[in-house]
């Protein structure tokens, strides 16, 4: 495997392929189906358009789960930003992957989905590695519990909190859409939403006294990150769980990110979550896209 990428690295060296970050070069990824390691270099150069890649996190997490909802909902948005390319990685092992992708339906014919157990690749993109690290004598569990106070993922809280209070200005229609999936699929709570048999749906957040009118209500966030928690990650927690390896390489704890290039190599976006649940808006990446 070791050999496949090295030499992948040397035919793009020589072929002139375009620059990238630092942060990028030298990354590989597993595809989630048998196959050898693909070169992040190689698979952003893309002659035909944008290429979006998104490093997410161990599957039972709430930056994993939310940015596989969020990509299910945008993938046409982002196509008609010239986006003909998405890669999606997950640190966990291939049935995870897919056990996710399963649950929050996201569509595999127009994503590439590849897993890195140990999170090598997110670490090489420099993201947050949470709290406390390089400690290798904490429990992870105890440092995951630290960050969700904010410890080491300095975002944490806003984003928490944000998922109650609203927002009167940005909207995030992928919500409603996350919602909707999993009110389908039986999770609870399962009361925001009325899906017609035609497919309409009745936003129940839209009768809210005074905030109803907003582009994201209160409690909305909260109410689909509650449906997540119980009806994905904990229900699902065998399957979708580190592994031992996993749990070792501290990927309990690791962030995730994103970038956008084009099809010179140039970065048009990039993100790097900044604490759990604070992960990239879409809404201001296709804002940067258009």
């Amino acid at each position: 495997m070791k050999t496949i990428v090295l030499l992948q690295a040397l035919a793009l060296s020589l072929l002139g392929v375009h620059g990238f970050s630092t942060g990028i070069r030298g990354i590989s990824v597993n595809p989630v189906h048998d196959g050898p390691p693909t070169l992040l270099d190689q698979y952003l150069n893309n002659p035909d358009g944008k290429t979006l890649f998104i490093f997410g996190t161990y599957a039972a997490d709430f930056n994993a789960i939310e940015y596989a909802q969020r990509l299910r909902h945008y993938l046409p948005k982002l196509e008609e930003c010239g986006v003909s390319k998405v890669g999606l990685v997950l640190n966990c092992q291939p049935d995870a992957a897919q056990a996710l992708v399963d649950l929050v339906d996201l569509d595999l014919s127009k994503v590439d989905l590849f897993v890195d157990n140990e999170g090598v690749a997110g670490r090489k993109f420099g993201a947050c590695r949470g709290w406390l690290s390089d400690n290798t004598d904490v429990n992870p569990f105890l440092k995951l519990f630290g960050m969700l106070f904010g410890l080491g993922a300095w975002a944490t809280l806003p984003a928490v909190i944000g998922g109650y209070i609203g927002n009167p200005f940005v909207p995030q229609p992928w919500i409603e859409d996350a919602l909707a999936v999993g009110q389908m699929k039986g999770r609870w709570p399962d009361t925001a939403l009325e899906i017609k048999e035609d497919g309409r749906i009745l936003n129940k957040f839209n009768n809210l006294p005074l905030v109803g009118s907003w582009p994201r209500r209160p409690l909305e966030l909260a109410t689909l990150r509650l449906q997540s928690m119980i009806g994905i990650s904990l229900q699902n927690w065998k399957q979708l769980a580190p592994d031992d390896a996993a749990l070792e390489a501290g990927v309990l704890t690791q962030l995730g990110g994103c970038i956008v290039v084009d099809s010179d190599g140039k970065t048009l976006y990039e993100w790097k979550d900044p604490g759990i649940c604070a992960v990239a808006n879409f809404e201001d990446m296709i804002k940067k896209l258009k």
